[in-house]
């Protein structure tokens, strides 16, 4: 069997609502032994990269550094050298972004990247994000989600507030995690073989997988229930009831 480079999404796929979906961490350890290369990406972009990873592996989902890829991990690495960034986001995110970009204001800003704030939204820092766009700073935005689902049941999402910065500004952000393909490349760099995306919402893990001309294979756990009725979103080339059912899926060539 030739080997695959599986992408893994994480929320809905190998996590649903703060919990590892059973058979998730064996399913993982079976497409390793099998010679499949297997990474985790996901729009999470509330986190850091390494408090990411370390609470996947809470979860007894074996991952690396270097082998979870976010929109955080994408900024770090889209973001020239002398970028100055405003970030609308939380401590930890903007902490991780200042190891690798110079953090400004709305008058010397370059760019202005948008992510989680739950923790830190304000008016003051949706108008400091709303002037430094006007002034021509480039708006990025982690990812354009309308809402996501915890343990407690669903949540406003990034979209929503790059949504008014887009609003108020004209302007239209560049997506740095999915569906962008830009993000797709990251996460599959550099590595042989035919190319799987696993997930469970239509809108970016399925669109992104056929865009990209990936097989790209559905899940019926997380947003799936929420898209099942509706036709006219991408389709994938197989339906599986939980990432569980990957191996032997894969096991059929």
């Amino acid at each position: 069997m030739e080997p695959k480079l599986v992408l893994l999404d994480l929320d809905g796929t190998l996590h649903e609502r703060g919990k590892a979906v059973p058979g998730a961490a064996g399913a993982v350890v079976k497409l390793r032994r099998a010679g499949h290369t297997v990474r985790v990406f996901t729009n999470t972009d509330s986190q850091a990269e390494a408090t990411l990873v370390a609470r996947i592996r809470r979860s007894g989902i074996p991952v690396a550094l270097g082998e979870v890829f976010t929109p955080v991990v994408a900024a770090k690495r889209i973001l020239p050298p002398d970028a100055r960034v405003l970030v609308l986001a939380d401590r930890a995110v903007r902490d991780d972004l200042a190891t690798h970009a110079r953090l400004a204001g709305p008058a010397e800003a370059t760019h202005v990247v948008i992510g989680d704030c739950r923790q830190s939204l304000s008016y003051q820092g949706l108008d400091a994000a709303f002037r430094a766009v006007r002034a021509g700073a480039e708006l990025l935005a982690f990812q354009h989600g309308p809402y996501f689902r915890a343990a407690d049941g669903d949540h406003l999402d990034t979209g929503a507030i790059v949504a008014a910065i887009e609003f108020a500004t004209g302007k239209t952000a560049r997506i740095l995690g999915k569906p962008s393909p830009d993000f797709l490349r990251l996460a599959a760099r550099d590595t042989p073989g035919a190319l799987w995306v696993v997930g469970d919402d239509r809108t970016t893990d399925i669109l992104m997988a056929n865009e990209a001309g990936a097989t790209a294979v559905q899940v019926r756990t997380g947003k799936y229930t929420d898209q099942a009725q509706s036709d006219d979103l991408p389709q994938p080339t197989h339906t599986i009831d939980s990432v569980a059912d990957l191996p032997a899926l894969l096991a059929l060539g």
